[in-house]
């Protein structure tokens, strides 16, 4: 089997991590990084045993597939030139800052006939896969996602930085359109958003209840979602892999005791970066289409905007 010749633009706190995996990977060879700090590009190189390269332009007709792990910004311009150049391509999420230039990456993917995956990594959560069969048919979801604050990734809001990996799963789950917004928020140590809250109400009567925060004490990311069809209430722990699950039965003859059963279930941490690359490098090799593919990507960050603006009408 040929190695599929990868590459990273952007070797920072995440891609770094990026590098790490496609580098440890049998079945890939890392070709290169690229960052806009030579040092950082330079170190990364050398602890993966790879070349540091000073432009991402350079990567083209070296490469296969390449993430871009860079600021929100540049995402476009970036994955743009190397899709052009005939590279697959990861780009973390938001996917772009506009919905116009994810669609152009979406038509110019579709023309050159390659992959382009949207990073957002819950997807491959080891206790939102084990889930999926319960997540049918939900009337409610409720989503908290707190983290302390930190520098990285505030060249986005709240909304983009965190709440958007809410956002794709919980319209992942739905599988139906928002037909209605109404949203929150604030700054707080930074110039955008850092707090937010936002009501999702969806065409098909769900409603989704989403709190993001990045200046928070602790680290938290949770879901619980309702479905009236099966009567059953399941709680996950995105942060610890711990899944709830909570069912209605016959009325019991002991007083005072819930009429439900309470199942609960660990699962092993797993590797969820490593998986979300696995199942890239798959997508470059058999042509399938990715798990979270630009039009996911298109979806979320139209919704995110959404909420924003509202948040901007409200204030």
């Amino acid at each position: 089997m040929k190695k599929i010749r990868a590459a990273v633009v952007g070797v920072g706190y995440l891609g770094r991590f990026h590098a790490q995996k496609y580098a440890q990977l049998p079945d890939c060879d890392l070709i290169g990084v690229v960052d806009s700090n030579p040092e950082t590009g330079e170190r990364v190189a050398a602890e993966l045993a790879t070349r540091a390269l000073a432009d991402h332009r350079a990567l083209i007709g070296e490469i296969d597939a390449v993430s871009v792990v860079t600021p929100t910004p540049t995402h476009f311009g970036i994955a743009r030139e190397l899709l052009a150049g005939g590279a697959h391509v990861l780009v973390e999420k938001p996917i772009t800052e506009t919905p116009l230039e994810a669609r152009e990456l979406i038509r110019l993917a579709a023309a050159q006939g390659r992959v382009l995956q949207v990073g957002h990594l819950e997807r491959f959560n080891a206790a939102i896969l084990a889930a999926e069969p319960y997540l049918k048919t939900p009337r409610f979801i409720e989503c908290q996602r707190l983290a302390p604050y930190r520098e990285r990734g505030t060249d986005v809001n709240v909304v983009l930085d965190l709440m958007i990996h809410d956002i794709d799963i919980v319209q992942t789950i739905v599988g139906a359109p928002v037909s209605a917004v109404d949203a929150i928020g604030t700054a707080v140590f930074s110039d955008a958003l850092d707090i937010a809250n936002a009501r999702l109400k969806f065409a098909n009567g769900c409603v989704a209840n989403v709190t993001a925060s990045r200046v928070s004490m602790k680290t938290e990311r949770k879901l619980r979602l309702f479905s009236s069809e099966d009567e059953a209430y399941v709680s996950l722990d995105l942060q610890q892999k711990v899944m709830t699950l909570i069912r209605k039965r016959a009325s019991s003859a002991v007083p005072g005791e819930l009429p439900v059963t309470i199942e609960e279930q660990s699962f092993d941490p797993g590797d969820a970066l490593k998986a979300e690359i696995e199942s890239f490098l798959e997508c470059v090799r058999t042509g399938q289409p990715p798990v979270v593919g630009g039009e996911a990507g298109l979806r979320a960050l139209e919704t995110a905007i959404w909420i924003t603006d509202q948040v901007r009408h409200t204030s």
